[in-house]
């Protein structure tokens, strides 16, 4: 069988199975579902990293590069690019392992998002302050 291997100095932060009310009118996974996963991902990261609540402010690329199916299981791979003052930027590989009968392992979606940190009223904090 074969294992999904992490693409290196990421970690593994979400994995997923789209199911068949995500699929577009081509039967593919819709591009909107692959990218509230990839937000997900790259959020739990940078949440961690800035020990605290974020918020995404921009989605720097985002790279479609094979489509997704149903019964692909997707694993959402992170690690973080750069931090600033109050900012964390992420990039997220999204790996499909397909065909379980005869297994292949694709990398499907590569995106780089910015978040910034939030104290509890979602003003910017500095990611030194919890």
């Amino acid at each position: 069988m074969t294992t999904i291997h992490a693409p290196a100095d990421h970690d593994l932060m979400l994995r997923v199975a789209p199911m068949p009310a995500d699929v577009n009118s081509n039967g593919d996974i819709f591009g909107g579902w692959v990218m509230a996963q990839v937000d997900i991902a790259g959020g739990i990261a940078a949440a961690r990293c800035a020990r605290g609540r974020v918020a995404t402010v921009a989605v720097n690329s985002f790279h479609f590069r094979q489509p997704i199916s149903i019964g692909d299981v997707v694993s959402l791979y992170t690690r973080i690019e750069k931090t600033g003052r109050t900012s964390i930027t992420v990039h997220v590989e999204v790996i499909a392992e397909r065909n379980p009968w005869a297994p292949v392992v694709v990398k499907v979606t590569e995106a780089t998002l910015t978040y910034v940190a939030i104290d509890d009223a979602g003003a910017k904090r500095p990611l030194s302050a919890p």
